[in-house]
C-alpha cells in the first residue's frame, strides 16, 4: 500500500501528466507502467551484473548486451547502453524524449519478438503517449526517485492510481490490496506441482505473488530445467477483458521471471472459456455487483446456479476450471454468504454438499477503502465432486494492519499472521469455542441454518447481567446531591461576604 512520501511522489507524477495535457486517467496509468517497466528492466540487469561480479563470473542472459541494438524494420542502430534507464535518464530533455520514444519504446515492444507470448501479443498495440520532452523529464526524475526495493511496485502504483478514477468500482472491480493477496497466497502455499489461474486477473497480482512465493520457497528446485520450463510457461494463467490489464499483467509477470504465462483476452464466464478440470489452484477477486444477460453466460455455469450475478457465476466457473482435488481461495462480497435467493443458496449448497468447503474468513468492511466500504470474506474450498465437508473453519478478522477509514494508515493491530498460523494448524482449532476469533462449525449446523455462511450467525457472545438501583434509590441519591450543592453554594457566598 502506498503511503507517506511515496504517495506524494506518485501524486506529483500524476499531476505532471495532467498539467502536461494527458488527461485520460487510463492513459496516464499505462504510460507510468511502461516507464516503470523500462526502469525495472535495467534495475534487474544491474542486480545480475553485480551478482556476477561478486561471484567472479560473466553475467548471462542479459537483455541489454554489449555493442549495438539493430532493428532494420524500425531503422534503429543504437548502442544498448543508450537504452538503459540508468544511462538515458541523464540526457537533455529533447535527447531523452527522442531516445525513449524512437528507440527504447520500440525496443521493449519487440522483447520476445517471434514468440507467441502474452508479452508480445499485448505489447504490439502499446503506444507511447508522453506529450512533451519537459513532461517526460519530470516523470523520469519522479520515477527515478522512487524506492522500488522489496515492493510489488507495479501493482501498488496501479492500485493507487486507479483509486483516482471516479469510475473505478462501478462494476465492482476493486483492486485487491497487496497484503491481502499475500495473505491468500500464504494460506494456499502454492508448490511447483501446481498449475495456477486467476479468471479475473486484473494487473495479475495473484499470479505474480504466487510466482514470487514459489521462487522464494523452491529456488533450488527451480534450477532444474524441467521445473524452470514449467515455471516460465505453463504454470500460470490469467484471463481478463481489459487490454490495459493484460499489458500490465504481462509486464508484471515478465519482471518476475515468467516470460510466457498463459495470459488471455477472455471473458471467463462466456462460452469462449472452455477450461475444465485444468488447474490445481485458483486465486481470485472476481468483480462484485456485476450483472450479465443469460445469453452471455456459459450454459454449464447456469446449471450450477441460474443467476446473472457475476460473484456467483465466478464461483461456478472456478469449480469447473479446477481439477478434482484442486483448491481455490476467492474473495466474495458478504451477500454471497447469506443471500436468500435460490441462486445464492444453490452455490452455497454446491460448495457444502458436493465439494469440500474448508474455511470462511470474514474481513472488516474497510479493507477495500478508499474504493468502497463493501464487506467481504475469503472462502477456501477444494473440488471433490463427491462432498467431503465435515466442518468449516471460521475466522473473524478485525484488523489488517491499517485503519479502516479512507486514509488506511498503518497501525499495529493486525490479524493476518494469526490467520495464517491458525489455518495451517487446524488441529489446534478443534477445542476453540464460538466466543473466540476462530472456531469450527459442523456441517449439520450449517444446513440447519439454511446454508448461511455469515460468521455472525455462529458467533456467540457472553452477556453480563447488570443490575440497576431502583428508581427511588436513584431519586434519593439525586436529592442528596442537590442538598450538598446548596450547602456548598452557601459556604461560597459567605466566603465572598455576600447576603444569604
Amino acid at each position: 500500500m502506498i503511503t507517506g512520501d511515496l504517495k506524494s511522489k506518485i501524486d506529483n507524477i500524476w499531476e505532471t501528466f495532467w498539467t502536461g495535457g494527458l488527461a485520460n486517467p487510463l492513459s496516464v496509468i499505462e504510460q507510468v507502467t511502461y516507464l516503470l517497466f523500462i526502469k525495472l528492466l535495467d534495475d534487474n540487469q544491474i542486480k545480475k551484473e553485480r551478482n556476477a561480479q561478486v561471484l567472479g563470473v560473466e553475467p548471462k542472459n542479459l537483455l541489454f548486451k554489449n555493442g549495438n541494438y539493430v532493428d532494420e524494420k524500425e531503422n534503429i542502430n543504437e548502442p544498448y547502453i543508450n537504452l538503459r534507464w540508468s544511462h538515458f535518464k541523464n540526457f537533455e530533455p529533447q535527447a531523452l524524449f527522442n531516445t525513449v520514444k524512437d528507440k527504447v519504446f520500440p525496443f521493449i515492444k519487440q522483447i520476445n519478438n517471434g514468440k507467441d507470448t502474452a508479452f508480445s501479443r499485448y505489447m504490439k498495440d502499446a503506444v507511447f503517449m508522453v506529450p512533451t520532452p519537459r513532461v517526460l523529464l519530470k516523470v523520469v526524475d519522479g520515477l527515478d526517485a522512487l524506492d522500488l526495493n522489496n515492493k510489488d511496485i507495479m501493482g501498488d502504483v496501479y492500485e493507487y492510481l486507479l483509486a483516482k478514477i471516479a469510475s473505478s468500482g462501478t462494476n465492482g472491480q476493486f483492486r485487491t490490496p497487496r497484503h491481502i493477496i499475500r495473505m491468500m497466497v500464504e494460506l494456499m502455499k502454492p508448490t511447483l506441482n501446481d498449475v495456477i489461474a486467476d479468471p479475473a486477473m486484473g494487473s495479475a497480482g495473484f499470479i505474480v505473488e504466487s510466482a514470487r512465493y514459489i521462487h522464494e520457497h523452491y529456488s533450488n528446485e527451480l534450477l532444474k530445467a524441467e521445473n524452470q520450463e514449467k515455471y516460465t510457461t505453463t504454470m500460470f494463467s490469467g484471463y481478463d477483458t481489459d487490454q490495459t490489464m493484460l499489458r500490465i499483467g504481462a509486464m508484471n509477470m515478465m519482471l518476475h521471471g515468467v516470460d510466457q504465462p498463459d495470459i488471455k483476452y477472455q471473458d471467463s464466464l462466456s462460452e469462449e472459456n472452455t477450461a475444465a478440470n485444468k488447474y490445481s489452484l485458483i486465486l481470485a477477486n472476481p468483480p462484485f455487483k456485476g450483472s450479465l444477460d443469460y445469453e452471455a453466460v456459459s450454459k454449464d455455469l447456469l446449471a450450477v446456479t441460474k443467476t446473472k450475478k457475476t460473484e456467483l457465476l465466478f464461483l461456478a466457473v472456478m469449480l469447473r476450471m479446477l481439477k478434482v482435488g484442486g483448491r481455490a481461495a476467492s474473495i466474495v462480497p458478504d451477500g454471497v454468504l447469506f443471500g436468500s435467493s435460490n441462486a445464492h443458496k444453490d452455490i452455497r449448497k454446491e460448495l457444502v454438499d458436493n465439494q469440500k468447503l474448508v474455511a470462511v474468513i470474514s474481513m472488516p468492511s474497510g479493507v477495500f477503502k478508499p474504493y468502497a466500504g463493501v464487506s467481504t470474506a475469503i472462502i477456501i474450498f477444494t473440488k471433490t465432486n463427491t462432498g467431503g465437508t465435515d466442518k468449516i473453519w471460521f475466522y473473524n478478522m478485525e484488523a489488517d494492519g491499517y485503519t479502516l477509514d479512507d486514509k488506511r494508515s498503518p497501525i499495529e493491530d493486525n490479524d493476518i499472521n494469526d490467520i495464517i498460523n491458525r489455518f495451517h494448524n487446524l488441529d489446534n482449532e478443534v477445542s476453540r469455542t464460538r466466543l473466540e476469533k476462530s472456531f469450527f462449525v459442523n456441517k449439520k449446523d450449517i444446513i440447519e441454518n439454511d446454508y448461511d455462511l455469515s460468521i455472525s450467525k455462529y458467533l456467540e457472545t457472553i452477556y453480563e447481567k447488570i443490575e440497576y438501583d431502583s428508581p427511588q434509590v436513584i431519586m434519593d441519591r439525586i436529592d442528596s446531591l442537590d442538598d450538598e450543592i446548596e450547602e456548598l453554594k452557601k459556604e461560597l457566598k459567605s466566603l465572598l461576604d455576600l447576603d444569604l
